[in-house]
């Protein structure tokens, strides 16, 4: 146990020798060195010296690290390595850095390695270098020209950045004021960094609109102080320190009874304060106007009052109407006016507000302005005024024509006038009433109906007019409502009485509606009944209410039923209705359709008609096309030398004997030659001998017409025969008849040749004027070329009408 304590005891002392040994060391690596200080606003040249870091022992070499070196603000601190001594390379903000943090190190020269560490501090003095600045430094403010004094309508602020106490405080002050104030004084209260600006006096937007302000910021540094400005600028907004005042009127002062929104007067008014402004606008009120037949609106360009009659005038009632109308603006008024000023508090001033209208201001009244007005009423025809517009009867249905239902008795407003009364009908849709002209009585014309379409609620509306003499006719109107009450005049009807009805092994059944036009009591609930025959196989269930069931027996099969249902109103009234029912299958029993099913079943399939309407298609195809065929015409062309430019004129009057023409058709038997028709009489034949050649030529010729036809037809069915075409081988009536009609025109042209022709011996007619003259006739220059008179005989072209009818067309 002896031996065991001293050991104890060395390990403890070695503990503590040790321990102490780092606390020493740990102390030496924490010495702060804080003798050294920077001036923010240090004006002397860079570098410079700011002092050596000194230690007991002698080091090699020595470092510094941290603010001012590697960290912000960097490279403003530099150490020399050998001495020790620390420089300033550039200026520290205080604002930024109060205190620069380094870390000294200096290392033993033998062993190259950090003896001692210590910490550095380098306090920075701040300067007064930042002045105080507004926030923003430009301010604008509207007020209003009645703002009473003392009111604060701004606040300015302002900040300085220093730190210092002296340097951060500043003082708040009015530099200027432009323009100079006139009975005002613009002022600040200073609330440490920020102050309100007020005003003592009156404001008068007509000596000053708007005022600049210059305000300063000055701070309280001991070296040197340091400033800034701000610029307020106050509008004066104008304010109503005038009153309006009325300077005339125009307008016609007239209108007539009965007319509304009609402008009669307009009123002029002068203000001076700024126009447009509320206080320049107008604001009118009339007085005298007991029933509010006027209003008045202000024109928003000139300011005048605009009067206008908003509800009719009676001229009976008044003639003329007598108003007082007053002015003001839409602001109330205000005035101000400064009596005495003190150099503290707010000054002695005077104001007038709108309380004060109708007051001694003074020795002075402050009233409105005011201006009488008369407006005229014209009389006019006022239309006759029913006792009441609006009467009302009872009327039984069923009634009987020339019951009397009411009378509208009508007046005329017009006292000055005497005027006769006519009443007339007005709306009548069933024409059931009449109305008495002169007395206004008003009875039925026919029965009435309460089922008809033209009674809406069981009630009928018939309009009466009231129509005076006057000029212009005016006319009252009125409306009699009439009521009427139903009787039972109508039997129960069916809504259907077709019916469809499945088969099926059980019952089946039908649903059957009835209802009666006649209201409560007349109507439903209703009776049904069928034939005392139908027991067995059809039955009703239930017999009463308004919809019951007709219900099939199974021993009724599929078809056509006609079954008669009696139905009994409530009443009594009976009505017999024949029902058609038809029992078929149906795919679904709850939608029977049997006649849908019937209708198909009887009606043409689609494809039949399909095929239907594709043959007439193509039979009126075939019918157009045979059309086309027979109609077509073969266009044969005149003869060039037929009334040409290049033709040759012959005496028509020779003495020649008559020739043969040949009429060539296409298609047809050979040529046909006309007798040779006679020519013009010779001078030496007389009349009689001529007349008798001519008779004798015309027989002739209507003969040989006659037969040619014949023959020309035989040969034209002859040739159909053997191979016409078939569209053409039966020549209608119409084609004969129009050939007969052509050869009764050229049998007719030849025996009256004069008419057809145009011969026709001389005519003297009435002679005018002198035969002399004095001009000479151009002469008519006829070729020398000869010419064969045969060609004049060559009609081909003209039988071509006869051609085209007897002939066919081109066959193909």
């Amino acid at each position: 146990m002896e031996i065991t304590r001293p050991r104890l005891f060395l390990i403890l002392c070695l503990l503590v020798h040790s321990s102490s040994l780092k606390i020493l060391k740990r102390q030496k690596r924490d010495w702060i060195i804080d003798s050294f200080t920077i001036r923010e606003d240090y004006e002397g040249g860079f570098p410079y010296e700011l002092g050596p870091l000194q230690v007991e022992k002698k080091f090699s070499f020595f470092k510094i690290h941290g603010q001012g070196v590697e960290k912000d603000p960097k490279n403003i601190l530099q150490i020399n390595e050998d001495t020790g001594m620390l420089t300033v390379h550039g200026p520290v903000d205080y604002e930024k850095f109060r205190v620069l943090k380094l870390t000294f190190q200096a290392y033993d020269g033998e062993k190259r390695e950090i003896d001692t560490q210590l910490g550095v501090e380098i306090l920075i003095i701040d300067a007064n270098d930042n002045p105080p600045m507004f926030e923003p430094d430009r301010y604008e403010v509207s007020i209003e020209e009645s703002t009473p004094q003392g009111t604060e309508f701004i606040t300015i602020k302002a900040n300085d950045d220093d730190s210092t106490e002296n340097n951060r405080l500043f003082d708040l002050k009015i530099i200027s004021v432009i323009p100079d104030p006139f009975d005002l004084e613009f002022y600040l209260k200073q609330f440490e960094s920020t102050a309100t600006v007020s005003f003592k006096g009156c404001l008068d937007h007509e000596k000053a609109d708007a005022y600049i302000i210059k305000v300063e910021a000055k701070d309280r540094g001991e070296e040197v102080q340091l400033s800034s400005f701000a610029t307020i600028i106050i509008n004066i907004e104008d304010g109503n320190n005038h009153l309006p005042v009325i300077t005339g009127q125009s307008g016609t002062g007239r209108v007539k009874e009965g007319e509304e929104n009609v402008l009669v007067k307009r009123l002029q008014v002068t203000d001076r304060d700024t126009k447009g402004t509320s206080a320049w606008r107008a604001k009118y009120q009339i007085k005298g106007d007991e029933n509010r037949n006027f209003k008045i609106t202000t024109d928003p360009e000139t300011n005048e009052g605009l009067l206008y009659v908003e509800k009719p005038l009676d001229y009976e009632e008044s003639h003329e109407k007598h108003l007082n109308i007053s002015v003001q603006n839409e602001v109330p008024y205000y005035s101000c006016k400064v009596e005495r000023r003190s150099t503290t508090g707010l000054w002695k001033v005077n104001t007038i507000g709108s309380s004060a209208i109708g007051g001694l201001i003074g020795e002075e009244t402050l009233t409105l302005s005011t201006t009488k007005v008369t407006v005229i009423v014209e009389d006019v025809n006022d239309p006759p005024i029913f006792d009441m517009t609006n009467k009302h009867v009872t009327v039984a249905e069923n009634t009987k024509a020339g019951l009397y239902l009411a009378t509208f008795a009508a007046t005329d407003p017009d006292a000055s006038r005497a005027s006769t009364i006519v009443y007339t009908k007005g709306d009548d849709p069933a024409d059931w009433v009449r109305v008495d002209p002169k007395t206004g009585n008003i009875t039925t014309t026919k029965i009435i109906d309460r089922e008809s379409h033209f009674v809406k609620d069981n009630t009928y509306k018939v309009t009466t007019y009231a129509a005076d003499n006057g000029l212009p006719p005016m006319t009252g109107t009125a409306t009699l409502n009439i009521h009427i009450t139903d009787e039972n005049d109508n039997v129960p009807q069916l809504t259907e009485t077709t019916l469809d009805i499945c088969q099926s092994d059980g019952l089946s059944q039908a649903n059957i509606t009835a209802f009666d036009l006649d209201q409560d009591p007349f109507g439903g609930p209703f009776s049904f009944k069928l034939q005392e025959k139908e027991k067995g196989k059809w039955k009703i269930d239930p017999t009463q209410g308004y919809t019951t069931k007709l219900v099939k027996e199974s021993t009724v099969h599929p078809g056509e039923y006609d079954l008669v249902l009696k139905v009994f109103g409530l009443q009594g009234e009976e009505a017999v209705y024949n029902l058609s029912v038809i029992v078929c299958n149906c795919v679904d029993i709850t939608k029977p359709n049997c006649r849908i099913r019937k209708a198909k079943g009887s009606g043409v399939g689609g494809g039949a008609l399909g095929i239907i309407f594709l043959s007439m298609l193509l039979l009126s195809a075939v019918l157009l096309l045979v059309f086309l065929l027979q109609c077509k015409n073969e266009h044969k062309p005149m003869p060039d030398d037929i009334d040409s430019g290049s033709g040759h004129l012959i005496m028509s009057n020779i003495e020649k004997p008559g020739t043969d023409c040949n009429v060539k058709l296409a298609h047809g038997p050979k040529d046909i030659k006309l007798p040779r028709r006679p020519s013009k009489r010779k001078p030496s034949e007389d009349a009689g001998d001529q007349h008798t050649n001519q008779e004798k030529w015309d027989h002739f010729y209507r003969l040989e017409m006659e037969q040619r036809y014949q023959r020309w037809c035989s040969w034209r069915k002859a040739w159909d025969f053997h191979g016409g075409s078939s569209a053409h081988q039966e020549i209608s009536v119409m084609q004969h008849t129009m050939i007969l009609k052509v050869l009764r025109d050229k049998l007719y042209a030849l025996s009256a040749p004069e008419e057809e022709l145009g011969d026709y011996d001389p005519h003297n007619y009435t002679e005018e004027g002198d035969e002399k003259h004095n001009f000479d006739l151009d002469a008519i220059s006829i070729p020398d070329i000869p010419f064969d008179p045969e060609l004049d005989l060559d009609l081909d072209f003209r039988f071509d009408t006869l051609a085209s009818i007897c002939m066919s067309s081109k066959r193909p």
